[in-house]
């Protein structure tokens, strides 16, 4: 009985809305109780209504009642924490929001522990017991509580559907096969159970098999990783200390260089500094001498003029001019020559064999899969379409952009552009402004004289009217002149007549692994005119030129 107080207590002193006891226990005008911070948290949920309700009986109040702490309530709740009982026996666990509730209990409902298929009725440990005793109750199956024990009901019948159509795929109660699904394949749902538990088996089996594969496919590939990782790191390490090596050799020649220059210069310099220093004697001696040889005409007595003239010492041999020679401008400016010949000559070995290393280095693929097969068609080409603008910040200044950046015009004006480092100043040129790798493929629609189609590396020159700025007129880009009588392929400053259908549309077609660069004359057909295989080894940019004043070129919208 005892207990049973507790718990009747616990029960009544317990917070309907976070169904633990009362914390800060607060009474509305309706008489129930509830946690300060619970009812409040409620009451903040319907501020826009301005009409405020008890949870429990929905009375509703207006204005906001006043809460304030019931003194009492909070003296009984610290009197029950302090039984030790204020958990409730795990038979006496009620039923929160998200719980399944005993459909048997009145009042406030504990949680179910099982749900009955056959009853379609969910039941607390209390009001279980009767299945485990009763031998009514014996065939019962009973599952973990759910609260879906309704869509076991033929909506059609209000029967338990214990059978399966297999025509319809759904399941059915014992009167469906007598109408809507008369002549249907139809079985218990424990033999439907059954099969699909079977295939249900044969699934698991496969999908922990290719569980099994799949992890010593990501062990071996993590294995691969590690393997990578150390690889690089070690050729790393070794390509620091060849490079620091060179450094230092370089380092060493500028040294030995440096020190013959300023060897010869003191050297030079010692030399000049002598001659100069003996002309200087030689220079001091004759002012002396014309001193007194002055002195002397101005001797106004005759006899003494020529008792002194003898005695007057002979001039020693000057110094001849002819023997100074100079090179004006000259010094040491054979030695700049030689070193900038230097330069340049490891700067092509560098040149050359970097791209070198860069070719080994993009040749490392440890996935091997097979090549996709280049495209046939238009249709297979324009899978690979790309959506390509272009770069306002490039675009020489007589060159207008328009069409949300696609279309570009060869103007006879010059068009306000900022200054930009990126911008093309000798050569109306233009790239785009998204990088391409990987497979892509774009069309240019060219109207007017001449048209440049053209793909480049990002660091082409832009300054200047060298080789080095237009496309096609060096190593870093790739060019198709185009005009109505002739079509030409220009790399590296090397021209390459090309026939082919003439059109005012070309595509190009760029697999950057594969380091293929494919042109196309587009019409009814699509005519293949150059084709290049090399290796590329930066990201590319699609590039335009116009010579001819009204000239435009436009990427062509293909998605």
């Amino acid at each position: 009985m005892a207990q049973k107080g507790v718990q009747l207590g616990q029960e009544t002193l317990s917070c309907s809305i976070c169904l633990d006891l009362l914390k800060d226990p607060v009474t509305v005008p309706c008489g129930h109780s509830y946690c300060m911070n619970c009812i409040k948290s409620h009451w903040d949920q319907e501020d826009e209504k301005t009409i405020y309700s008890c949870p429990q009986c929905r009375q509703d109040f207006t204005p906001r009642p006043v809460l304030r702490k019931s003194t009492m309530l909070a003296d009984l709740v610290e009197e029950l924490k302090k039984t030790g009982l204020q958990a409730a026996p795990a038979d006496h666990c009620y039923a929160g929001s998200d719980d399944v509730a005993c459909d048997v209990c009145t009042g406030r409902k504990l949680k179910a522990c099982k749900s009955c298929l056959q009853c379609l009725a969910s039941y607390c440990e209390k009001h279980l017991q009767p299945h485990f005793e009763l031998p009514v109750f014996k065939k019962h199956k009973l599952v973990e509580p759910s609260k879906k024990l309704q869509e076991n009901v033929c909506s059609r019948h209000d029967e338990v559907m214990k059978m399966f159509c297999r025509t319809d795929q759904q399941s059915i109660c014992y009167l469906c096969p007598v109408d809507e699904h008369k002549g249907h394949d139809t079985v218990s749902a424990a033999a439907e159970r059954t099969e699909r538990q079977r295939e249900l088996g044969v699934s698991r089996q496969n999908i922990q098999q290719r569980i099994q594969d799949g992890e010593k496919d990501v062990k071996l590939l993590q294995q691969e990783v590690e393997a990578i990782n150390g690889s690089a790191d070690k050729i790393v390490g070794n390509s620091e200390k060849i490079f620091t090596e060179l450094i230092r050799l370089m380092e060493k020649r500028r040294s030995d260089v440096k020190q013959q220059v300023r060897s010869q210069q003191q050297t030079e310099v010692s030399r000049v500094r002598e001659l100069q220093e003996k002309l200087e004697q030689e220079i001091t001696e004759l002012k002396r001498r014309d001193a007194e040889l002055e002195k002397l005409s101005h001797t106004e007595d005759h006899n003494q003029f020529l008792h002194d003239y003898p005695s007057l010492s002979p001039l020693n041999k000057s110094t001849p001019s002819s023997s100074i020679k100079i090179r004006p401008l000259r010094y040491f400016e054979d030695v700049t020559a030689a070193v900038s010949e230097v330069r340049d000559k490891l700067q092509d070995v560098l040149r050359e064999k970097l791209t070198n290393i860069s070719q080994t280095v993009t040749e490392v693929d440890v996935l091997l899969s097979e090549p996709e097969p280049e495209p046939k068609t238009r249709a297979e080409f324009l899978k690979y379409s790309c959506d390509i603008t272009l770069d306002p910040n490039t675009a020489h200044t007589r060159l207008l952009l328009s069409d949300e950046n696609r279309k570009v015009t060869r103007t006879k004006e010059t068009n306000p552009y900022s200054s930009h480092p990126d911008r093309f100043t000798n050569y109306c040129q233009v790239l785009s402004k998204e990088s391409l790798t990987g497979r892509c493929y774009w069309e240019v629609k060219c109207v007017g004289e001449v048209v440049y189609v053209a793909v480049t590396y990002k660091n082409i020159r832009r300054a200047g009217s060298s080789d080095e700025c237009w496309f096609g007129g060096n190593d870093k880009s790739w060019m198709l002149y185009c005009d109505n009588n002739r079509y030409n392929f220009y790399y590296n400053n090397v021209r390459t007549p090309v026939s082919g259908p003439q059109s005012s549309r070309v595509g190009v077609y760029l697999d950057h692994r594969a380091g293929i660069l494919s042109f196309y004359s587009i019409s009814k057909t699509m005519t293949l005119l150059h084709r290049v295989q090399t290796t590329f080894t930066q990201p590319l940019h699609a590039g335009l030129r116009l010579d001819y004043v009204g000239a435009s070129a436009e990427l062509c919208k293909l998605k």
